[in-house]
Order: structure tokens, then sequence, then C-alpha cells
């Protein structure tokens, strides 16, 4: 059943750590001293080292600005150039991935994308979360009865949601926030645990045990990482993780999302970090965008154009996809395919049509390019999937197919002459999408339907990058207008201005004003957090009332 308990001050047993975020009765269940004492651990052995490789981050960035552009790294030619080495094989349940279903811990998404009919399903506590306490918390016990199929949930209007009986239920993968976020409702020695290890750690300490006995494992995907030494640190985490609760080493496994310009250099020393835990690598193409215009933001000539016109096709995503697979393949693991977005369109029959085959072509175009499996966002678009990858895959994945045709060279991955324009319509529409995504998320919702597409936090994060890099380079529109500051301003107004006119009384309820003044400071070419999420997570943040005494 849901969660209607009331929350109230929990007061930690454990030495050194303190939880300030209100907790149900359920919840309780699990924040118990054992699993808090095992969070703990982690951060105090871990928590230096990520921090540490945040740092790198921004001195990184530093020489990125300098133009000290990437390349693959001559230190660790040795793996590239070894053609011997494999990882593992594949765990129980992930032979066959062929379609993916993706979407928040909310605990009706849950249910439905379990019985959704996708092969597996990938849960999330990043991008399609915002990480509100509740969020977070009930997403954990949300996982734990889905795990032990025990979970239920009871609409409003008293519709009942239970888990499909005929043994077709999806395998569950977990997905934590990313190195950069921090859970600041639980203290470690007076400092905010690391939102990853809190995820992954308490999911790990609960489930990992029961779901071996079901015949699964505890399998992840892993976000946002930038070099082959964040892998790393995934990697010690596991075979700690693994020895403290006495499961044998190699029992987890990581699918990591290659979503940054910068890990894309790296793809062969990332598996190889993870090699004993790997189950793969994703394009997770959209946060692939994103990264590539944050990374490169003060050069002019990786400006790019319209968002809808940064397709698969162009040259650095398609270089960036051919040698993802042709990576994975030779190391013996699946090369997942990214996102269809798409969500149905019940009153337009035409429009819906048009759409449906949009995901059609992309996936075909994914099945035949040699991926393994690909990711929907609706649980209508599993079989349109499905009929895609049956037919061009009837094996369960295609690793036989090493593409040792593919040669793809540091320029490629950075290759940017395609023909595109910037337009006026292009500027409201990221405006309009970062508005929407924003307000959202500081309701706590961070899966958003926008536009007839299932919205995460990255395609916020493109709309705001290119907004500040179209107002940094001064570009000028198809229609001739420089965009600059004071024009981005402008036009965000009356974006706003619009949606006071569409919502009304109702617009006052809303979050669109702390939206707009947090999106108007990174879409003038000047100031630019790193993450919209860290940008906003403050404001999300709910300390209990005894825990600020």
């Amino acid at each position: 059943m849901a969660t209607t308990q009331e929350a109230s001050f929990f007061k930690s047993t454990v030495p050194g750590v303190a939880v300030l975020g209100a907790v149900t009765p359920t919840q309780a269940e699990i924040l118990t001293p054992e699993a808090l004492q095992f969070i703990a651990t982690l951060q105090r052995i871990f928590n230096p080292t990520r921090k540490a490789l945040m740092e790198r981050r921004v001195f990184r960035q530093q020489e990125l600005d300098r133009g000290v552009l990437p390349d693959f790294l001559p230190e660790t030619a040795y793996i590239r150039n070894d053609p011997n080495w494999r990882a593992a094989a594949p765990a129980p349940g992930l032979q066959d991935r062929r379609v993916e279903i993706t979407g928040p811990v909310d605990r009706k998404m849950v249910i439905n994308a379990l019985n959704s009919g996708a092969y597996t399903f990938m849960a999330d506590f990043e991008d399609s979360s915002a990480p509100t306490w509740e969020n977070m918390i009930s997403g954990q016990v949300n996982l734990r009865d889905a795990i032990r199929e025990t979970i239920t949930f009871t609409n409003p209007n008293g519709k009942k949601y239970t888990l499909r009986q005929d043994g077709k239920i999806a395998v569950l993968l977990v997905r934590p926030r990313g190195w950069h976020m921090v859970e600041k409702h639980v203290l470690v020695d007076g400092e905010p645990m690391s939102a990853s290890m809190f995820d992954f750690g308490l999911y790990f300490y609960h489930n990992a045990k029961e779901l071996i006995k079901r015949g699964k494992g505890p399998y992840f995907y892993l976000p946002k990482m930038e070099s082959h030494l964040e892998a790393r640190l995934w990697n010690d985490i596991f075979n700690v993780a693994q020895d403290m609760i006495r499961i044998p080493r190699g029992t987890i496994r990581g699918t990591v999302l290659i979503e940054t310009i910068m890990a894309a250099f790296e793809m062969d020393e990332i598996i190889y970090e993870l090699r004993d835990h790997s189950s793969g690598l994703n394009c997770g193409r959209w946060d692939y965008i994103f990264s590539f215009i944050k990374r490169f933001r003060q050069h002019p000539q990786f400006v790019l154009p319209d968002r809808s016109q940064v397709t698969m096709t162009v040259p650095f995503m398609d270089a960036y996809v051919r040698l993802l697979i042709q990576t994975c393949h030779k190391r013996g693991v699946h090369a997942m395919g990214g996102m269809a977005a798409q969500i149905p369109i019940k009153d337009n029959v035409e429009a819906n049509n048009a759409a449906m085959t949009k995901v059609r072509n992309d996936k075909l175009r994914e099945a035949k390019a040699g991926h393994d499996g690909t990711w929907v966002a609706h649980p209508a678009l599993v079989q349109i999937a499905l009929d895609i990858f049956d037919k061009e895959m009837p094996q369960p994945n295609q690793i036989h197919i090493r593409r040792d045709d593919v040669r793809v060279t540091r320029n490629d991955l950075m290759d940017v002459a395609f023909s595109g324009t910037v337009t006026e319509e292009g500027i409201r529409d990221n405006l309009r999408v970062g508005l929407g995504y924003m307000e959202a998320w500081l309701r706590g919702v961070g899966c958003v339907p926008l536009n007839n597409m299932m919205e995460d936090a990255a395609t916020a994060e493109i709309s705001r990058s290119q907004l500040w890099q179209w107002a940094r380079h001064n570009t000028k529109t198809a229609e001739g207008k420089v965009v600059t500051a004071q024009y981005m301003l402008q036009l965000l107004d009356e974006e706003i201005e619009k949606l006071k006119q569409q919502l009304g009384a109702k617009y006052a309820a809303s979050k669109y004003d702390a939206a707009k003044e947090a999106f108007a400071t990174n879409i003038t070419g000047e100031k630019y957090d790193e993450f919209l999420t860290t940008l906003l997570y403050d404001d999300i943040v709910t300390i209990a009332t005894e825990a600020k005494l």
C-alpha cells in the first residue's frame, strides 16, 4: 500500500550519523541502525576520494577553457591496445536487454514499469526524480517491496495497481544519483552524505541477498561519470560493499551511461576499471549533448544549432555511437541504445502516428548499428521497440558483431561540421522547456510531460546550456537577430507573461517565479552552474523541525 503515515523527527542511534529529514514508521524500516552504519562506513572510506575527483573536474574545465581539448589518454594506451581482456559475462537476467524502460521510483510508476513488458526496468533516483527527501526515502521502500513482489498502490479514485502474475516482470536495475550530488538530509560526522553512496548503499544493503535468492542480483546504472578514475571509485565501493555483507565479488553489475564528452575518450578504460562488475555502456545521448555544450562552452567553434537539429546522425553524435558499440563488443559487454522520450498523443491521430514513426526509425537505426537493446520512457512504446529488435535481433544480443570496420578519431568525436541554424522559435522552445521542467522539479516532480515528450533533467540542461552558449558568443539567429543577455531576458519575460495568461489564477500557486529567478542566472552567457539540480537543490531540502533545534 502507499505510504500515508505521518512523518516525524528520526533520531539516529548510530554514532556520527544524523538524519535531518522527517521519517514515517515505514520509512524507518529503511533507516535501520545496521543500514545507517553500512552507508556511513562507505562514506567515511570513499567520500574523500569522491571530493578529490570533483575537484579534478573543476581543474579539467579550467584546462578546457584554455583550449586543452580532450584526447585519448596516452598513459592508458596499453588498456585500449590490448585485444585480449574481456569484462564479466552477462549476469543472470541481463543476457537479453532488448527493451529497457526507465522512470522514477514513484510507487505507481514502479508497478507500471515492471508490468510493461520491457525486459528490464531502470528505476531512477537520478534525472527523472526530483531528490526531495520524501521521493528518495519512499523510493527505497518502493523498490524493497517491488523486489519482494508485495508492492501495491491504490489511487485516490480507488483504482488498484499490482504486479502481473505471469512471471514476466522486468528485471530491475537502479540508477543512483551522480557523484556531484549530496544528500543533505543525512549527515555523517557533520558532513552531508554523498547522494550516490546513499542511494546505492541503502538499496544494496536491504536487497542484494534477496535479489540473489530470486535468481537475479544487485544491478545498477552509473550516471554522469567523466573519467575512468570515477569508474574505479565505483568499483572499489562495489568490492567493499560485497565484502561487508559477505557475498562474492562480481555479484554486482553496473552499466555505465556514457553521457559526458570526457568519458567518450575513456570508454575502454571505464569498462576495464569495472571489468569484474561491468554490464556494458549506454548512449545517454541527451546528457551527452548537454556535456558537449558545457565542457566546450567557451569556444565559439562548438556552438550548436537549435536542439531539434542536433540529431543522432550529426557527425559528433554518430562517431560517439559507433565507438561505443565497437568498444563494448570488443570487451564482451552490452552496448545499449538511447532514450525514446515520446509519449502517446491521445487527441491527435496524425501527430501520434508521426511521433511513433520517429520512434520506429530511431530504434531501427539503433538495431542495425549493432546496439544490444534500447530505452523507452513510456509503456506504450515498449511493443514498438520490441517489434523492431525482435525482427532485427532474434538472438539475445549482438555482442558477436565486432564492428572492426569502425575507426573513430579524436577529431571525429568533436566534429560539428554540419549545417544548422539558431532560430527565435528554438530559443523560445528552450525557454519553455527549461521553465516547465524547473517549475515541476521545484514541486518535487522530476519526470515531466512537455510537448508530447517525457522529459527529465537532461533536456532542461541542454536548453539552459544552449541559451547560455548563444548569449555568450552573440550568435546570430536565422531571422538576423544577434543574441545578447538582454534579448534572452526579454524573451524569458515574454514566455512568463504567456504562462500567466494561460494559467490565470493557477499561476500564483505554481513555482514559475522561482524557476524564472534561477533560470535567469544561467542564460546570459555569464554565470554558469555545473548542474541545474545542484543549483536548485537547496530549494527542496526539508529539515525536520526537531533537527533544526
